[in-house]
């Protein structure tokens, strides 16, 4: 059965399938608290329990301290850890679940009617529920802690479209690479980690040695970390220019990704 892999066809199935997508996500989102103790607290739990470990040991025993400010606030250096961490989270948790997405519904690999092109959209969506709710502790963190609460607190969902548009392409990507290379989630592992120390999440992007700067910005992450501290933090915009580009290079992954899905999906029943 030939599966069109044009970005407009994408689209197209993504709406006609929409009702479908949104029953998957809230599904998807349950399931992963069903039966914890603690349940939908996980979501607040985990990053918290991040940012105090983070903090204590860089702020508290590294004594690291954000830019050169001789306050030494450790508010100040847990506020922009934070803002760094959950967007990392975000994206590692999309690349670590991509290459089991379609091993671990071999059922609708086998159904010929159904979409398996939703499948990313549903994992990555999934995610960007839980990017929400950590973006609403950090701002009910800098309203509390003040910083304040800015107008440009509005912009949030346009600084976090380029990094979804990537994580969205990275995922359909490696969702179809895991089908036939089940060794890709072992890489993704140290991706993520590598990810994690080449962001500016620990520090600002000013500290970072000139020399390796490059490396710096080749991450998909850094653009988003910093006009996220921008917009929340700083009560600033970002620049125009700076967004396009990552808006492009994630429009360019997501149809890439899907792409390569629908052109390899066609072995997937005979893999798994």
């Amino acid at each position: 059965m030939h599966h069109p892999a044009s970005p407009a066809s994408i689209a197209q199935s993504f709406a006609r399938h929409w009702g479908l997508i949104k029953e998957l996500v809230k599904r998807d989102f349950s399931s992963r608290y069903r039966g914890s103790a603690f349940g939908i607290a996980w979501i607040l739990l985990v990053p918290l329990i991040f940012l105090v470990v983070y903090t204590v040991f860089f702020s508290g025993i590294l004594k690291a301290r954000w830019l050169n400010e001789a306050s030494g606030s450790t508010v100040l250096f847990a506020v922009n850890l934070f803002a760094g961490l959950l967007l990392h989270m975000f994206l590692a948790e999309c690349i670590n679940r991509a290459p089991h997405l379609i091993l671990s519904q071999p059922n609708y690999v086998k159904k010929v009617v159904f979409p398996l092109e939703i499948i990313p959209l549903v994992s990555v969506a999934s995610s960007f529920v839980n990017l929400l709710i950590s973006v609403l502790v950090l701002i009910a963190f800098c309203l509390f802690s003040g910083f304040g609460l800015h107008l440009t607190v509005f912009l949030v969902p346009v600084v976090f479209l380029p990094l979804v548009l990537f994580s969205l392409g990275v995922s359909a990507f490696l969702s179809s690479l895991g089908v036939y290379m089940r060794d890709v989630s072992q890489v993704t592992g140290f991706i993520s980690t590598i990810l994690l120390f080449l962001s500016p999440v620990f520090f600002s992007s000013e500290m970072f040695p000139a020399d390796y700067r490059w490396l710096l910005n080749l991450n998909p992450l850094t653009l988003p970390i910093e006009q996220l501290r921008s917009v929340v933090i700083e009560g600033k915009g970002f620049g125009l220019v700076d967004w396009l580009c990552g808006f492009v290079v994630g429009l360019v992954s997501t149809c890439a990704g899907f792409a390569w899905f629908q052109k390899t999906r066609s072995g997937f029943a005979d893999v798994i």
